[in-house]
């Protein structure tokens, strides 16, 4: 039998666990959400995730257990996700893991967040990633770009200089009284809108890969003060802000792919769920493409333990020592 390896994340607002085997094959994946305790706050209240991961995650666990028909002699490890986060969440999930791994003696993994949307690739159905390939990791907290040539082997090319894509949506969707979070409403209004009607900027940055979306943020905020509006349409505001960001990630990826002399690319991360991006990234010239199903993108515990088998087989192991870090570079 593969190496069989309970995943614990607990880096944002998501309780979750998940049974992976040989890094590749999900045997469970349970993800319990508190869309419902954050909404009226119009954000992520941090210590009320962290509460609520205090009441779930033990109850997640078992359900990941049992639903992969799994006992804890069968597993070879227990890996949790260290950071980066909210470190009052990221502290549930570490504590619970580490609690686990010493009361049935087993080896304990702290993974890197980020590696594991990076790793969320190598859980899609069907033929992996052509290794190296270059991984667009797109969400709320985070977006990068990396060169990957195997598991554990990540090259960072470029990052976000300020807001995060996923940030920049959710922003944008509060300033318009959309609600949270605001990438799966824009994305939705965005298919009736006009992407041309309104010319939102571009930070291309071209000397770099790094990406920019606070000129873009704040342009939608400009817009909405000093324009008159009155024939645009809230879905041609959205359908123009999101033409606007997936136009960088689009001409990023091309630029590292090119750079890097690479023919194949990944997408994840939440911002990876939006239709709109998914399509765009498929239709992308000579470059092969991977876009793992949309649970794959949130945040999962699949994905950490997908990326905890590449450190099981290095031997890379942590003690009770281990403790979350709320910045945790790839």
């Amino acid at each position: 039998m593969d190496e069989a390896i309970l995943a614990i994340d607990t880096s944002c607002d998501d309780t979750s666990a998940a049974v992976v085997l040989g890094g590749v094959r999900i045997l469970s994946n349970v993800v319990s959400g508190q869309l419902g305790v954050h909404e009226r706050y119009g954000g992520i209240v941090p210590e009320l995730a962290s509460r609520r991961h205090l009441e779930t995650i033990e109850g997640v666990v078992e359900e990941a257990m049992k639903a992969a028909g799994v006992t804890f002699p069968l597993l070879s490890a227990i890996a949790v996700c260290r950071g980066p986060g909210l470190i009052g969440s990221l502290i549930v999930g570490t504590a619970f893991a580490k609690a686990l791994a010493w009361a049935h003696r087993l080896p304990l993994i702290g993974v890197n967040h980020l590696e594991g949307h990076i790793c969320s690739a190598f859980l899609k159905e069907g033929t992996p990633p052509t290794l190296p390939f270059i991984s667009l990791v797109v969400s709320g907290g985070h977006t990068s770009l990396y060169r990957v040539d195997g598991l554990g082997q990540y090259r960072e090319l470029g990052r976000s200089r300020d807001d995060a894509a996923g940030e920049a949506y959710d922003k944008v969707a509060k300033m318009l009284g959309l609600g949270f979070p605001g990438g799966p409403i824009i994305d939705r209004l965005a298919k009736a809108g006009n992407p041309r009607a309104v010319a939102f900027p571009r930070a291309y940055l071209p000397q770099t890969l790094d990406f920019s979306f606070s000129g873009l943020k704040t342009s939608v905020r400009n817009f909405l003060l000093t324009k008159d509006i009155h024939n645009i349409t809230v879905e041609d505001i959205c359908a123009s802000f999101q033409a606007a960001v997936i136009d960088v990630l689009i001409r990023k990826i091309e630029r590292a792919a090119a750079q890097e002399n690479i023919k194949s690319a990944a997408l994840s991360g939440g911002v990876a769920a939006n239709d709109a991006l998914r399509l765009r990234v498929t239709q992308l010239k000579g470059i092969e493409t991977y876009v793992p199903p949309k649970p794959l993108c949130t945040d999962n515990a699949a994905m950490i333990g997908a990326a905890a088998y590449g450190q099981w087989l290095r031997g890379d192991f942590a003690d009770m020592t281990l403790n979350p870090r709320a910045y945790l570079p790839v």
